[in-house]
């Protein structure tokens, strides 16, 4: 037998036995919390012995090497299935291979999503030696036909933001809840929005399908004590809310926001993604960018996030909540807004979440309004001034007209 020979032999068995394993989800869920590459090897090579199936120990060693920067999900490797597999797995990206869009899969072995954002989560699961074995994508073009035809789970409610204003915070303290699913900033769904932004040529049901199959892909329940589900978006998502309320008429939402002055200033110390100039795709149409000032460039993107929320108001479902609200708004105003009502026990989870620092949960959560003002440079006054405060006015007459106050502590 040539090495060659050798090698397709090995590869097609493993394929056997990822098939095998693909039909019975019990014991993918054996094998997934399994983080040792030996220990996982063996346990593989005894079930794929029971099954008919020589592998063995260095054959699985081989197929899960580490790839510790997860770039095997920019590989051309074709789909693996047409349908989805078992809810204990969740998208984790969508990407090109070869001539289509695919979606890949990960099983976060009964993992709830209780880290800041769903990339926390991701990147503990993604390492599992079950994730580098099996490789499960689907193709894009089969990925909303291919949901389960019941109990997709439509959200509770969206949560959008300005940045920097407490979304982090108030999905914290859902998420406390032992009985919430909240995906938190999920990156296959914003790999989705963008798709469904730039590929208007595709009509618009088949996106609104995708994009309703991807928020329903990412809150099934895992766990069995799922009631609740809540998607925290990223804050260029305003831009796609006729998007989004196309695709979920009914779910309401909220958007935080808080005076443009503090957001800046966070920024400036540390910049999101969205804020750098020629970073990421030019989502906000602002034109020569890279030649403006920093606080001008940030100023202009707020803008257009605001912008969009009161553009959108009318759609119906929106709730503003200022940042000034914090926490005790969650309780007062976001759960009765999303038909959210905690048992004891689950309430109790909430507040005590809502004392700790959303991304530091080690340390108590501060109000830092007045460090943030006194941090603020004459730049950052001026680009808030020129470009935030109709914006940040209108915003606040908005919530105003909604009857729904600050300094709801």
């Amino acid at each position: 037998m040539t090495i060659g020979t050798e090698i397709r032999d090995v590869n097609a068995l493993l394929d056997q036995f990822r098939n095998h394993a693909m039909r019975d989800p019990a014991l993918l869920q054996r094998l997934a919390p399994i983080y040792d590459d030996n220990l996982f090897a063996a346990a593989v090579v005894d079930v794929a012995m029971a099954q008919g199936i020589a592998l063995s120990i260095a054959d699985v060693r081989g197929a899960v090497k580490p790839d510790p920067a997860g770039m095997d999900r920019f590989d051309e490797m074709p789909p693996r299935g047409l349908d989805w597999p078992d809810p204990q797995w969740l998208p984790s990206a969508m990407v090109a291979a070869g001539p289509e869009m695919v979606v890949d899969w990960v099983h976060f072995a009964g993992r709830r999503l209780t880290g800041p954002f769903f990339m926390d989560s991701l990147i503990q699961a993604r390492p599992l030696p079950i994730n580098r074995l099996m490789r499960y994508r689907t193709p894009l073009s089969n990925f909303a036909q291919g949901a389960p035809t019941e109990g997709l789970p439509v959200p509770n409610g969206f949560v959008f933001h300005l940045s920097r204003c407490g979304s982090t915070l108030v999905a914290q303290m859902l998420a406390a809840m032992d009985d919430t699913v909240v995906a938190s900033e999920p990156s296959p769904l914003d790999d989705v929005i963008q798709w469904a932004r730039l590929r208007a040529d595709v009509p618009v049901e088949i996106r609104v399908n995708i994009v309703r199959a991807m928020v329903g892909a990412l809150g099934r329940d895992r766990t069995g004590e799922a009631r609740h589900y809540v998607v925290k978006l990223d804050c260029w998502h305003t831009l796609e809310l006729p998007l989004l309320r196309r695709a979920f008429p009914d779910t309401p939402w909220v958007f935080l926001y808080r005076d443009p002055v503090e957001i800046l200033v966070s920024h400036m110390r540390m910049r999101g993604i969205q804020t750098v100039a020629g970073a990421s795709l030019n989502t906000f149409g602002i034109i020569d960018g890279q030649n403006m000032p920093v606080e001008e460039y940030t100023a202009r993107v707020l803008r257009s996030i605001s912008d969009a929320v009161i553009e959108h108001q009318s759609l119906g479902g929106g709730l503003l909540i200022n940042y000034d609200a914090l926490p005790g708004a969650v309780e007062a105003q976001i759960l009765p807004h999303f038909g959210i009502d905690p048992d004891d026990d689950a309430r109790a989870a909430l507040r005590a979440a809502g004392g700790k620092d959303a991304k530091m949960p080690m340390q108590a959560f501060s109000r830092d309004t007045e460090r943030k003002q006194q941090a603020a440079t004459p730049a950052v006054r001026a680009a808030a001034a020129e470009h935030l405060a109709e914006p940040y006015r209108r915003l606040e007459e908005l919530r105003l007209a909604q009857g729904v106050t600050s300094g709801s502590r």
